[in-house]
């Protein structure tokens, strides 16, 4: 089974870190990549789609709101999960207007909350089965 790419698109290199290594130790079978602007992520996604992507609204270059709508229009079934630090009701509404699917606000959503989220869009996928660290083969 191929593992589940995950793709987390941050400019601030010290959050985006924090967030690949709350998720590597809970999902250990788990594909990390990052990326720090649009073109960047871009790049990526078209070489390897991934399966989840976290994106922050406020990027170099183009916002995270116009990737999501074209990430969503190339690529329909990846999961974009928006983690802002803004927590206006009209960014939530553009995210979700742009195709993302869930909305998160930093400093508001714990790390917990954030990993409940994954464990259901992995369940979601199929992919809980293949290796969760909560899971015991015995």
């Amino acid at each position: 089974m191929r593992p589940f790419k995950t793709l987390i698109v941050e400019d601030n290199v010290s959050f985006r870190q924090t967030l690949l290594e709350i998720l590597a130790g809970r999902f250990p079978f788990m594909s990390i990549e990052e990326a720090g602007d649009g073109d960047e992520a871009l790049q990526k996604i078209d070489l390897s789609t991934p399966d989840l992507i976290f994106m922050d609204i406020k990027l170099p270059g183009e916002n995270g709101l116009q990737l999501t709508r074209k990430i969503k229009a190339k690529y329909s079934e990846v999961v974009v999960i928006v983690l802002t630090s803004y927590d206006f009701p009209e960014y939530r509404e553009a995210a979700f207007q742009n195709g993302a699917n869930h909305f998160m606000v930093k400093g508001l959503s714990t790390n917990e909350e954030i990993l409940a989220l994954v464990e259901s869009i992995l369940e979601d996928s199929g992919f809980a089965a293949a290796g969760s660290a909560k899971e015991n083969p015995s």
